[in-house]
């Protein structure tokens, strides 16, 4: 078995299995739908720590098995009284419905006001951040998000106990004038995310230096013997996973170390989000040197950083701007054979039918 070998699953093969999956744990048609959408972006641009197998793995022990998410349930809009900012109380739906939607109202409230934003409460995780401001990016717009984790899984700066999420924060850069692609820049506030664990553990890889402690709070490159995860850069890391624990705690969030905790016991157990949305409009001063557009000064201030001697050096969104390339020339979706073997779990586990490696093509080198 050669996992630097990927196999070519067609996409609609890939969401009429997922949508199967989701559709066997109670979730209405938009829902299904917005979680095989979603899982086909991330996989399409080669974020395979968030694909399908992520998505699910983390409704079985947070979700609808557990009573951290509940299907088919609806978003209540708080009435509040500014015109560019919504909150939301989402009753433990879906992340990826919540965040389609919320990242949509956002462009809707920055095409009307400069900036718009939604703060979302009671929702259950969205996965990757940075698809959603990616997608928002595409389409001209400036876009943030960050969120809250449904698990403590990151010990603070100097700490040996998990009382922090892997905490993400994306931000999606409209460049494709500029590079062809947006910039996107998505990290979770640990050196490695949990799901890289995870993906890690399968392919029996071990962990990069720094990354992981073990039950007795030493450092440890083994995926079995993982206890919590590492802040990256030390207390920079750590001062901006804080941030999200900050601003959920304003939104209303649970306590960290309650999320993963679904107890009848009257307390919260929920993640937050926070989207913002900024139409480049609203950012202009309109003078630019030598009479140029916001967006040729856009692409001469890239030029400027990437000039001779740092030709090579990699942008954020650079590596999934070349995945989603990688993909379309193989035309459909690429996945391992332990990713397929993973998949053919679901398909059991909701009476689907299983997949066959004999059905997929090889990529081509």
């Amino acid at each position: 078995m050669n996992e630097d070998t990927f196999y070519i699953v067609p996409e609609d093969t890939h969401n009429q299995l997922v949508e199967q999956a989701y559709a066997a744990r109670g979730f209405d048609t938009e829902e299904q739908k917005c979680a095989s959408r979603f899982s086909a972006h991330a996989t399409r641009h080669g974020i395979r720590t968030h694909n399908a197998l992520k998505a699910l793995h983390l409704d079985d022990l947070f979700g609808s098995k557990q009573g951290g998410c509940t299907p088919s349930a609806s978003i209540e809009r708080i009435p509040g009284r500014f015109s560019a900012s919504e909150v939301w109380n989402c009753n433990k739906k879906l992340g990826q419905a919540v965040a389609y939607q919320a990242i949509d109202r956002c462009i809707e409230l920055a095409d009307q006001h400069g900036i718009g934003q939604v703060a979302v409460d009671q929702a259950f995780h969205y996965l990757w951040g940075g698809g959603y401001v990616m997608e928002a990016a595409k389409r001209g717009y400036l876009a943030y998000t960050n969120c809250t984790a449904s698990v403590t899984e990151v010990v603070p700066f100097l700490g040996s106990t998990p009382t922090l999420g892997t905490n993400p924060h994306s931000w999606g850069i409209p460049t494709i004038e500029a590079l062809g692609y947006p910039v996107v820049i998505d990290w979770a506030t640990s050196v490695i995310a949990m799901g890289r664990v995870q993906q890690l553990k399968r392919e029996g890889k071990q962990l990069p230096p720094g990354s992981a402690v073990d039950t007795d709070g030493n450092e440890t490159t083994d995926p079995h013997a993982v206890h919590a995860l590492k802040p990256f850069g030390a207390h920079k890391g750590y001062g901006l996973a804080l941030l999200n624990e900050i601003m959920g705690g304003l939104i209303g969030g649970s306590t960290p170390t309650l999320r993963s905790n679904h107890l009848e016991d009257g307390d919260k157990h929920t993640t937050n989000f926070y989207f913002q949305v900024i139409h480049p409009d609203a950012l202009s001063s309109g003078a630019f040197a030598f009479g140029k557009s916001q967006s040729e000064n856009l692409s001469s201030v890239m030029k400027d950083i990437f000039q001779e001697g740092n030709s090579d050096c990699i942008i954020p969104g650079q590596f999934e701007a070349q995945f989603a390339k990688r993909s379309e020339l193989a035309g459909g979706l690429l996945f391992s054979e332990k990713e397929i073997e993973a998949f053919n779990h679901l398909a059991e586990e909701c009476g689907a039918t299983p997949w066959s490696l004999d059905q997929f093509s090889p990529e081509s080198k």
